[in-house]
């Protein structure tokens, strides 16, 4: 008899955490799911995403993808984006943390200071940075002007060779307050013992950040670099606002390129194709920084 009793409660707490499960296993396959398994198929149609008429053309996307010299600017802009954002951003983020670390004073004031960025939505931020940047009337030729400097002004937004590097810096005053917090967290579980003790070995600055505090934030590195990585490879709010693209296809990214051509160009099959390109390359990239990050992290 008593053995029963644990049993019927535990099916009746199973009953209701099925009632519980259903209603967002229903949402989840409604709108994840199913969008998910039809972008499968759109990808494989000639489909201009308004009329009714769904025709199937078989891989002729993915083969007219692969000669396009459009959709490969978009993949080295976007891979040049996502390399340099993920070191740069990690590099600006885990100085931010240790600087705060270090401060004795104030120290909420400078950490709500640098991460106050992360609030602003990429479309606010692009907005921002665009005043900053215009070439006729924007901060910093007034600044120059001011300072009788106007031979140095360049047009970041609409030279090809700085517009991407002006997103890119935008985008890393934007991001980098957010990583900062995480590894924040990370330099604050180090127990200061560690540090304590290797001074008083002899080791300096450099050593101590090399053989202690680098391998013991190995997970904040991973989650960092994960996320900024992720973040990096699907930026569009930045692009869309400060240069559409442009100038030409300078700072065309997949994700820009699948807007413009789903929505601009009404083929929403060759969008959705890229979409699912865009997609698997997230995926491997990803499944290949956890494997090679994982393996390097300590645990105290």
């Amino acid at each position: 008899m008593t053995s029963i009793q644990p049993v019927k409660r535990k099916r009746k707490w199973l009953n209701y955490s099925i009632v519980f499960l259903v209603p967002a296993l229903i949402l989840y396959t409604l709108f994840v799911m199913v969008p998910t398994a039809s972008s499968v198929y759109l990808s494989f149609t000639s489909w201009d995403g308004v009329s009714p008429d769904i025709r199937f053309i078989g891989f002729d996307n993915f083969v007219e993808m692969w000669h396009s010299e459009r959709v490969h600017n978009a993949l080295r802009n976007t891979l040049i984006l996502s390399v340099v954002l993920v070191i740069v951003e990690n590099v600006v983020a885990l100085l931010l943390a240790m600087l705060v670390d270090q401060v004795k004073w104030f120290r909420n004031l400078f950490r709500s200071i640098f991460y106050f960025p992360t609030l602003l939505s990429g479309i606010v931020m692009g907005f921002v940075w665009t005043i900053i940047l215009n070439y006729n009337f924007g901060v910093i030729t007034q600044l120059l002007a001011k300072l009788h400097l106007s031979f140095l002004n360049v047009d970041w937004l609409g030279n090809p060779d700085y517009a991407l590097i002006s997103i890119i810096f935008a985008t890393v005053w934007k991001g980098a307050g957010y990583y900062m917090i995480i590894y924040l967290a990370g330099l604050q579980g180090i127990p200061p013992e560690l540090t304590e003790a290797a001074s008083i070995d002899g080791a300096n600055r450099w050593q101590q950040f090399r053989h202690i505090t680098f391998p013991l934030l190995a997970g904040a590195f991973t989650v960092c670099m994960m996320l900024s990585m992720i973040a990096s490879l699907k930026i569009f709010d930045q692009i869309a606002v400060m240069t559409d693209g442009g100038p030409g296809f300078a700072t065309e990214t997949l994700t820009y390129i699948i807007y413009k051509v789903g929505f601009g160009e009404l083929r929403q099959g060759f969008g959705t194709a890229l979409s699912l390109v865009l997609f698997i390359l997230i995926l491997i990239v990803s499944l290949i920084q956890i494997k090679l990050l994982r393996s390097r992290e300590v645990q105290l």
